[in-house]
């Protein structure tokens, strides 16, 4: 009589997990990536420098110098790409005017960059809004309502404590497909 160890019986049930699976469960990541389509890489994004928010004054170029210091790593990227996925950072509104306005061009610079990154308003899946004040809540919806098409994304909002960097009003980040 065959006596079959713990060692054998596992080895057995592998081998026939593969033989069902046709070891697809097994592939390499560039198999996989094949198989999908999908390229799953970071990417950076690269964008011209916003214009300037209406009323405010153009900053003037740097002065040209003689002598290149090495470049720092920049601290973050404004957009990404990871397969079939962009992420875009937060976008604020720095000059004065009211939480409408303030999100109106928000969602402009957003859109704007969606468009460069490959997608548009329609594919965002989630959004991110941090309001200076909570006071500030319906009437940020009001100029927010219908920006993403029929089927709007998944949503939180928060009243950031001290307020939103920059002195705005709103800032909104952003998930979106391609």
């Amino acid at each position: 009589m065959n006596t079959q160890t713990r060692r054998g019986l596992l080895k057995n049930a592998a081998a026939a997990a593969v033989a069902v699976t046709g070891a697809s469960a097994f592939a390499p990541k560039a198999a996989a990536q094949a198989q999908t389509g999908i390229v799953w890489q970071k990417k950076a994004v690269h964008r011209a420098p916003m214009a300037p928010a209406p009323g405010t004054p153009a900053t003037p170029a740097p002065p040209a110098t003689t002598t290149a210091a090495p470049a720092a790593p920049p601290l973050f990227n404004g957009i990404i790409t990871f397969g079939n996925l962009v992420f875009i950072a937060g976008i604020g509104a720095h000059f004065n005017g009211t939480i409408e306005e303030h999100t109106k061009h928000v969602l402009d610079e957003m859109e704007k960059n969606l468009i460069l990154a490959g997608s548009s308003m329609d594919k965002v899946l989630k959004v991110n809004v941090y309001l200076s004040d909570l006071a500030d809540y319906t009437r940020m919806n009001m100029a927010y309502a219908g920006r993403f098409g029929v089927v709007p994304p998944v949503r939180t909002t928060v009243a950031v404590k001290g307020g939103v960097p920059g002195d705005s009003l709103v800032e909104i980040d952003c998930i979106a497909s391609l």
